[in-house]
């Protein structure tokens, strides 16, 4: 991911700015084409960012006449729109003026569709949130859906990547008018960040999402039982009731087994098979979502666990299901992984077993020492 902004993009981006009359010519970009290499994607953004602030004229009506000559260049557009989205925010906010403001948040808007400008849009909310939000619900029905998404993803809780806007976290329902306005929108792209927005706002406030969810069930489309499974997967995840039946989970009265291990320990690069029966204690048919965690060991030692969906199934009064899974444990780059004890829990509607622990073995452990006494894997029985 660090080298979408490389020295050839930056270099991309002077030869734009060259096209632009009111550009000015400094050394900062020039600079910062050998600059970027070997540095992280966050600091290859804010130090082009920082490059174009130092080159070109610091008022902001010159800062539009160059953005709208950048847009008039099929050449400017993918990665090198960040910095500039982010160096267009920047001068908007400097002005300290409502107009230039305004005028800054609509070239977002402009930029967003060559990339995306949900980061630098960040900026402007946690300088003013409600002018900011008010300019994005005329974004709603924009004819363009990026721009249509960069009102749902730009005023996320919780955007990653992006900077963190406390304001929209004490007051949970200021982008209620936004969301409800998209939910249904013809854009699966759209859509799809509107659920991740409400599935953030469930962080924040559990009960103004499950009222939200609940208006929207009452006036679905086809689409609409997806957003709110997918909207509402962290409250699922909690057993949070009203959630649960939102999305047609039912029985609470659920035994889950305590996960079964085909071994007790496993191989660095290896995979954790296990095996849990979910029984329906309840009078009615229930309708289940299982799910399980691993307690991933940190460095500290401590665990911290990870929900993963399993399945869903429908279960007669009295009736049990066995459910199996198979979780790799090969290191990714989101994950670091931790030789030592972990754990596995299984739970249905929320409703959790006991934890099995096993133990990831440390990297490099040969066979003949995997399988000695003190490494047997014995099968667990629970």
């Amino acid at each position: 991911m660090d080298e979408l902004i490389d020295p050839v993009l930056v270099r991309r981006l002077r030869r734009a700015l060259g096209g632009v009359p009111a550009a000015a010519h400094g050394r900062a970009l020039e600079e910062a084409e050998s600059a970027v290499v070997g540095r992280k994607l966050r600091e290859r953004v804010d130090l082009v960012r920082d490059a174009m602030l130092d080159d070109l004229p610091d008022d902001f009506t010159t800062t539009e006449q160059i953005a709208r000559g950048l847009l008039e260049q099929a050449d400017f557009t993918g990665w090198m729109i960040w910095p500039a989205s982010e160096w267009v925010a920047r001068r908007g906010l400097d002005s300290g003026s409502e107009h230039d403001f305004d005028t800054a948040m609509a070239l977002l808007a402009e930029l967003t569709v060559r990339l995306s400008s949900e980061f630098a849009v960040r900026d402007l909310l946690a300088a003013r949130p409600e002018r900011g939000l008010q300019i994005m619900r005329t974004w709603t029905t924009h004819s363009d859906e990026h721009v249509r998404r960069l009102a749902s993803e730009g005023s996320r809780a919780y955007l990653p990547w992006g900077r963190r806007v406390p304001w929209l976290i004490s007051h949970p329902g200021a982008t209620g008018a936004i969301l409800d306005t998209l939910y249904r929108d013809d854009s699966e792209y759209v859509r799809r960040s509107v659920a991740n927005h409400l599935n953030d706002l469930s962080r924040v406030d559990p009960g103004v999402v499950t009222r939200r969810a609940a208006q929207w069930a009452g006036r679905p489309d086809s689409h609409t039982p997806w957003v709110l499974r997918h909207g509402l997967r962290t409250l699922v995840k909690k057993a949070d009731p009203a959630a649960l039946a939102l999305v047609g989970f039912t029985g609470m009265d659920l035994d889950v087994g305590r996960p079964r291990l085909s071994a007790r320990s496993v191989a660095w690069n290896g995979s954790l098979s296990f095996s849990a029966t979910v029984t329906n204690n309840g009078e009615p048919e229930a309708r289940v979502a299982i799910d399980y965690s691993i307690g991933f060991r940190r460095a500290n030692g401590t665990t911290s666990p990870t929900t993963f969906k399993l399945t869903s199934r429908r279960l007669a009064p009295g009736e049990s299901v066995v459910v199996t899974k198979t979780h790799s444990l090969r290191p990714i780059t989101t994950r670091a992984y931790y030789a030592g004890e972990h754990f596995v829990t299984v739970q249905a509607n929320g409703v959790q077993s006991e934890q099995t622990p096993f133990i990831l073995e440390p990297a490099g452990l040969d066979t003949a020492q995997r399988t000695s006494p003190e490494h047997a894997a014995g099968a667990s029985d629970g």
